[in-house]
């Protein structure tokens, strides 16, 4: 029965791609493919002088959080890694860069308000650290590095893989929430961390300010995918996608695909790090709303929609969604969680390589064509 339905989605892509490559509009689109990509990275560097100020921070938020998709395409599309707790990640990185932000708005001696509410009389040691920028800056890529290489070590290294794994880090993002949640005096609780004033000593309210945080935000999202595709296409990459194809047979030819995976996983969970702290800025807040297991599974619809072999797929469908989403829940709240699981739905059916896949069947038919 499966079967059957397999080849019948099949057959249905391969009739909607006849389709769409009779489309004048789409061999035009072809046609220019490769103007594409730097139109768009242009009309997002001068995006602060065409969009309003909520459309810009908008686009901010999502160019943030297009960091972490490049991240689940590493792992889940070239190592074969389902990761159902990447918002940990998001949310050591954003918890650093919230917990430095909140001290730096105080005076010496002062502490948080709801520490105060707490009854706490002095500043917890794990705060204290995290008045040094510096240390917080580091703090935001090495802390989910190294807890997610200790994580997936004693993981991988028991040859746990596939569904396991998968419900293994939605546990683990379960159990993260939870923590945050539980311990009110330290983490703000279920409402978090928010009310930031000051960044380096300057107004975050300041045009000039958000306008830098946002070129920020795009200048990393560039490096992190032109690192990414190095990594991809280096040797490293052939290992992990033939650990992804057969660990068995990457074992008997005398390789070891644990220090691999690993090191794939904590780059993902540094990407994660970084993208939870230029979040955090834009949003101007930190909850544990937003690193739990709803949220990371969310996460994952983002990468199925774009195409999770892509790295530009997985950025233009984190965009979409997210642009979607604002838009939708503005106008039919009730009806966003049904739209997003019909979506992930269609996709997985319809676009089982997102709409990165979808592109290439289009382009390829077209160079054969002409």
């Amino acid at each position: 029965m499966f079967k059957v339905i397999d080849d019948n989605a099949r057959a249905r892509i391969a009739r909607f791609s006849e389709i769409m490559n009779q489309n004048p509009h789409i061999q035009t689109l072809v046609k220019y493919a490769p103007y594409i990509l730097p139109a768009i990275i242009l009309l997002a560097a001068i995006a602060p002088f065409l969009l309003s100020d909520y459309d810009l921070n908008l686009l901010g938020r999502f160019l943030s959080l297009s960091i972490l998709a490049l991240g689940l395409v590493l792992i889940w599309g070239h190592g074969g890694i389902l990761s159902l707790g990447q918002g940990v990640f998001f949310g050591l990185g954003g918890y650093a860069i919230a917990m430095h932000l909140k001290l730096a708005d105080l005076a010496s001696g002062e502490l948080p308000d709801f520490m105060v509410w707490s009854g706490i009389e002095t500043l917890p040691l794990l705060w204290q650290p995290f008045q040094n920028p510096i240390f917080t800056l580091l703090a935001i890529v090495l802390i989910p590095g190294v807890f997610a290489a200790l994580f997936s070590w004693l993981v991988f290294n028991r040859r746990v893989s596939g569904t396991y794994f998968a419900l293994i880090s939605q546990a683990l993002a379960l159990a993260f929430a939870t923590l945050l949640v539980s311990r009110q005096d330290w983490t703000g609780g279920f409402n978090g961390l928010t009310n930031f004033s000051t960044l380096l000593g300057q107004p975050l309210s300041a045009a000039s300010m958000n306008y830098a945080i946002y070129w920020a935000t795009l200048t990393i999202l560039c490096l992190c995918f032109l690192g990414l595709k190095w990594l991809l296409s280096s040797q490293f990459g052939v290992m992990l996608r033939a650990s992804r194809d057969g660990e068995n047979r990457v074992r008997f030819l005398g390789y070891n695909p644990t220090p691999i995976k690993v090191f794939a996983f904590s780059v993902a969970a540094m990407l994660a790090g970084m993208s939870g702290a230029l979040f955090t800025l834009h949003a101007g807040n930190i909850s544990p709303a937003a690193v739990g297991v709803i949220p990371s599974i969310e996460m994952i619809i983002w990468v199925a929609l774009g195409g999770r072999f892509s790295l530009i797929g997985a950025i233009a469908g984190t965009i979409l969604i997210n642009f979607s989403r604002d838009r939708i829940s503005s106008a039919f709240p009730e009806l966003w969680l049904y739209f997003i699981g019909a979506l992930f739905v269609l996709s997985v059916t319809f676009l089982p390589k997102g709409l990165a896949g979808l592109y290439e069947k289009l382009t390829t038919k077209e160079r054969d064509a002409s």
